[in-house]
């Protein structure tokens, strides 16, 4: 697996609007989560080493922010030609099997991983409550070893925001897997 930076995205920008199919058989528009304070969103995969050892501290995450104005959202852009484990079906086992408790979205035609600026797995978004990006970065300081980790840097910029605050602007950049784009 090629290791892949995250790319930088201007913070201020606003959200792209996105419309995608989820394992949990519905569709989600940015819309469908208006009413959160914090959106985030994340690029990620089933199959990719780095987004496979991040996983747990990303359902973690998700629970612990769960009575707060939080939401999370995941989205697989990669080839499911390219990578069968990405399949829609395969997307939805993994869902199922870990106990997600927030969209997994599947965006097939790669539109919305390249409207977003995404090129790794996993990548990390943050919309403040006027969906302006507030935050594009690393999960925290050790995607390999969680009982190492000393900086949480995603979970701070999150307080940060619903506390009324704007996260660090020193963001250090998402690593993992490049997004398996398609060739025709």
């Amino acid at each position: 697996m090629a290791l892949t930076d995250s790319t930088q995205v201007a913070l201020g920008t606003t959200c792209p609007d996105f419309n995608l199919p989820a394992v949990d058989g519905e569709n989600y528009r940015l819309a469908d989560f208006q009413d959160k304070q914090v959106l985030i969103v994340i690029f990620t995969c089933n199959h990719c080493p780095y987004a496979q050892a991040v996983e747990d501290r990303i359902i973690k995450l998700q629970r612990d922010f769960s009575q707060q104005s939080v939401q999370l959202v995941a989205v697989c852009s990669n080839d499911p030609d390219y990578v069968p484990a990405d399949s829609f079906e395969n997307l939805k086992k993994r869902w199922l099997e870990k106990d997600y408790r927030f969209p997994y979205l599947h965006d097939l035609g790669q539109d919305v991983a390249r409207a977003f600026g995404a090129v790794c797995t996993p990548e990390f978004y943050v919309w403040g409550p006027d969906r302006k990006l507030a935050y594009h970065g690393r999960l925290d300081d050790n995607w390999k070893e969680p009982l190492k980790v000393k900086k949480q840097d995603l979970r701070e910029a999150v307080a940060a925001l619903l506390n009324g605050k704007q996260p660090a602007s020193e963001q250090i950049p998402s690593l993992g897997c490049s997004i398996k784009w398609r060739t025709s």
